[in-house]
């Protein structure tokens, strides 16, 4: 987070303000960044739905939302009083323009009141199909500002595909320049994620290190116990090949395979995003049947409780051909990574909920121990944990004590619980924070978002144009279908997980 900030008036109109994700997120991040003195002097954070609400109602509401969601527990007496008197709400409603009215009389009056340098953020926390119409409707009434004054802040998906998204960018950017949008991935604003660059970037041993001469491959890994819950009819739309890797998994990769930007500009780092997407090789018809897995869970026992299948959840087509699990060999075709793999796999339903990137080195080119003291050898690994501990982690091999040679391998950890006392900030709280600094680093560029689209555009096609005839394929608490070990298994490797408890 800044270390040093000197924040200009902001008005936050949030679109979807009673909704799950400021319930969850946003009204949570706003809170704890006021609580931690990271929001401006003079603020206003406006609610907009179709509900009929007063101020009241609404600040009632996300208090209760803060209350069962905010890292911090619930809010003190004192801190809630000050923070709910900057909180109002507006209705507002797509299919009637004219609110659009009352909402800019809002927005004025605030403006007068905080002076000429008030910047005016828009969060847009609605289904997709909505962002064009209030995009619309805000250039309709004249809100939309200049780029130094006003921001819009989309959520994903960005597009269901190639042609969607490039659809949703134009008009977008018709209606604000490109500075002002910010297209949010909350992935890129969990501390871990954070650190990946700082860990690259400010140790001098690692980045010569960092290429195809001694990485063997790399795994991304994101994996979900819960199932789709009651977000079944959104997903069975999605898929787990939309829903977490055109977008989460993509931008994970591009931090591990950029190479060194010139400097911490913005788009000096995006632009380095964009030219690993460029050089990821395409994938032909071969590429698909042989880099490709797809999976939909099976009912099982979680926990000591039955779980229904994918086809039986609700909302869902009981013959859907959605798939809940997903697993893909990439290639980056350039001088730093050719012909090294990175795995990618996510899924819902499996044995545990983590999120880890492993960097498997390649073995030492000469073994001069004997066989009977290497019986535990393993290759160098770089494991970086972003969920649910916050650790990174080098595995080396090393001597067991004792008077007789044994080798085994042992971990040099970074743990965030044990080296930091402060609480790490929620990735919302971050991002939150990027938007009213105007610092856009985190966040997908038009162009990053296409090339991830047409990069991936053949699987998706395949997938949809073909019923997968084994569904469901995994059972729930399983690590998924085999054939995603198979796809790892055939070039000598496996899936790494860590030794999580499941409390």
């Amino acid at each position: 987070m800044k270390t040093s900030i000197n924040l200009k008036p902001t008005i936050f109109v949030i679109f979807g303000g009673t909704g799950d994700l400021n319930m969850r997120k946003l009204a949570p991040a706003l809170y704890n960044l006021y609580a931690d003195g990271f929001m401006p002097k003079k603020f206003a954070i406006i609610g907009t739905a179709r509900k009929k609400l007063n101020d009241q109602k609404f600040q009632d509401t996300i208090k209760e939302g803060i209350n069962s969601f905010s890292r911090s527990g619930k809010v003190k007496d004192d801190k809630w009083a000050s923070f709910a008197a900057n909180v109002y709400y507006n209705p507002v409603d797509v299919s009637e323009p004219e609110t659009f009215g009352v909402l800019k009389t809002s927005i004025e009056k605030h403006k007068a009141e905080f002076g000429a340098d008030t910047q005016v953020v828009y969060y847009l926390a609605v289904a997709p199909n909505l962002f064009p119409l209030i995009a619309q409707c805000l250039a309709t009434y004249d809100l939309t500002g200049d780029e130094e004054s006003v921001r819009i802040v989309i959520e994903k998906p960005f597009g269901r595909d190639l042609e969607t998204a490039k659809e949703l960018n134009a008009l977008l950017t018709g209606i604000f320049t490109e500075k002002q949008i910010y297209r949010i991935d909350h992935y890129l604003g969990k501390e871990t994620v954070q650190n990946i660059m700082a860990f690259r970037f400010a140790n001098s041993f690692l980045e010569p290190l960092w290429n195809r001469t001694y990485i063997d491959h790399i795994q991304i890994s994101v994996t979900e116990q819960l199932g789709v819950g009651d977000r079944g009819g959104y997903y069975d739309g999605s898929g787990a090949l939309r829903d977490m890797i055109q977008n989460h998994l993509l931008q994970l990769l591009c931090l591990i395979g950029m190479e060194t930007p010139v400097n911490f500009d913005a788009d000096e780092i995006r632009n380095k995003k964009v030219d690993v997407l460029k050089a990821m090789r395409p994938f032909s018809s071969d590429d698909i049947r042989m880099s490709t897995v797809r999976g939909q869970y099976a009912k099982g026992w979680v926990e000591g409780k039955e779980v229904p299948g994918y086809r039986h959840e609700t909302g869902v087509d009981p013959d859907s051909n959605t798939e809940t699990f997903a697993a893909i060999k990439f290639f980056v075709d350039n001088w730093r990574w050719q012909g090294i793999p990175f795995y990618v796999r996510t899924g819902k339903r499996l044995f545990q909920t983590s999120s880890l990137i492993t960097i498997q080195f390649k073995d030492v080119p000469h073994h001069i121990f004997p066989s009977a003291v290497t019986e535990h050898w393993q290759q160098n690994r770089l494991i970086i944990s972003i969920q649910p501990e916050m650790s990174i982690r080098l595995q080396v091999q090393g001597k067991r004590p004792g008077l007789d040679m044994v080798l085994n391998p042992v971990d040099m950890v970074f743990d965030y619980k044990g080296t930091y006392t402060s609480a790490a900030p929620e990735a919302y709280e971050t991002l939150l924070l990027d938007v009213m600094t105007g610092d856009q680093t985190q966040f997908m560029r038009a162009d990053q978002v296409e090339i991830a689209w047409e990069l991936l555009m053949p699987v998706v096609k395949s997938w949809e144009s073909k019923k997968s005839l084994s569904f469901p394929n995994y059972t729930a608490d399983s690590w998924g279908p085999e054939d995603a070990e198979a796809l790892i298994a055939r070039d000598g490797f496996h899936w790494f997980t860590l030794p999580l408890n499941k409390d």
